[in-house]
């Protein structure tokens, strides 16, 4: 029932504060503008208020904030309070840099040091990756160079060389995974969050406290949903895309270093990234130059209206995100090759699609 009643608390808080983080927004003309200089990305005709990101943030912030101190649920397990304190300040972080972003258009060597910082932050409150199963052998323990700062109330904090490497990419690229993927709404995330929530209550992993935090997030989603479902009302803006990603490198790591799951999850916007990022720089563009080759852009090239581009694209996550619950590190290495081929004939088919439509 506790997960029950967060999940509707988070949702119904996220509707009510999206609801008048929209208002906000159009009173400070922080609003998505439809232009024609982007390659003909934006398909809504109107203005679209942004900063989406704050409801989701403000709602997921006050459910654990009442979680905490009416239940006890979060404070007696694994999960310290530190590790608490850093997400939702890092979280806080990327949503502060983004309502800057949304409301100034800031260069991108600015921008990137909000997700840079709350990332180091997060590391630093010892959220961390230990090891990472490898499907050929023993697990690949990334714990051997450790380097004690201090130590604060018996709790030593330390350096924990290449794990704190490794998890640093791994949060940095999670988050500009969901950032890149600005033409989504949330959706993918949705169902990352809950894979997360369902994987945490399994007896590998036995984590009520990290169950707890992703249906929580689900709450949030799902009631930022209510708005920005196409037709939007509101999008997520620099902020949410960059939270999104945040928090299920976070969940992921928090579930027992669940990259690899997590990786099945973000399989497509990660192989969809990779792709437009390189297509990119091979035609000596930036790779952070906007267009329409992102795989939902190509899905509404060739007919597909927006809900069912997105509804397709839930569809390939949800069967390779719940797959992950029943494999092993052999069989998700496998899911993961199919994964990629799978993407790239639905590419090459959708390209020939959309040129024999064009000619």
């Amino acid at each position: 029932m506790i997960y029950l009643a967060a999940f509707c608390l988070s949702a119904g808080l996220a509707i009510l504060i999206t609801f008048l983080v929209i208002k906000l927004a159009i009173k400070y003309d922080i609003l998505d503008k439809p232009r024609s200089d982007e390659g003909n990305r934006h398909i809504h005709k109107k203005p679209v208020a942004l900063m989406g990101g704050l409801g989701v943030f403000l709602a997921f912030f006050i459910t654990i904030i009442i979680e905490i101190f009416f239940t006890d649920s979060f404070l007696g397990g694994f999960l310290l309070p530190k590790h608490l304190i850093v997400m939702l300040v890092g979280g806080g972080i990327l949503i502060l840099g983004g309502i800057l972003d949304d409301k100034f258009t800031l260069n991108p060597s600015r921008q990137i040091i909000f997700p840079i910082v709350s990332a180091l932050l997060v590391i630093i409150g010892g959220i961390g990756i230990e090891y990472i199963n490898n499907p050929f052998g023993n697990p690949l323990c990334l714990d051997q160079i450790q380097l004690t700062l201090f130590s604060y109330q018996g709790i030593p904090y330390q350096i924990i060389l290449l794990a704190d490497i490794f998890a640093f990419v791994w949060i940095l690229g999670a988050s500009y995974t969901t950032k890149f993927l600005d033409g989504l709404d949330g959706s993918i995330t949705t169902v990352g969050a809950f894979v997360i929530f369902i994987l945490s209550l399994t007896q590998n992993v036995a984590q009520p406290e990290t169950a707890l935090l992703s249906i929580t997030l689900v709450g949030a989603l799902v009631g930022y949903l209510v708005h920005a479902w196409h037709p939007a009302k509101i999008f997520f803006g620099e902020g949410g895309s960059l939270f999104c990603g945040f928090m299920l490198a976070v969940l992921a790591i928090l579930a027992g270093s669940k990259v690899a799951t997590a990786l099945l999850i973000l399989g497509i916007p990660i192989l969809d990234v990779i792709w437009v990022i390189g297509r990119r720089i091979f035609q000596k563009k930036s790779p952070f130059m906007a267009d329409r080759k992102h795989l939902h852009f190509r899905l509404l090239d060739v007919g597909f209206s927006y809900n069912q581009a997105v509804l397709f694209l839930i569809a390939i996550t949800v069967v390779f995100g719940f797959s992950s619950l029943f494999l092993q590190s052999q069989q998700k290495l496998i899911a993961l090759i199919i994964l990629g081929v799978i993407m790239v004939v639905l590419a090459a088919i959708l390209v020939f699609i959309y040129r024999r439509k064009k000619s």
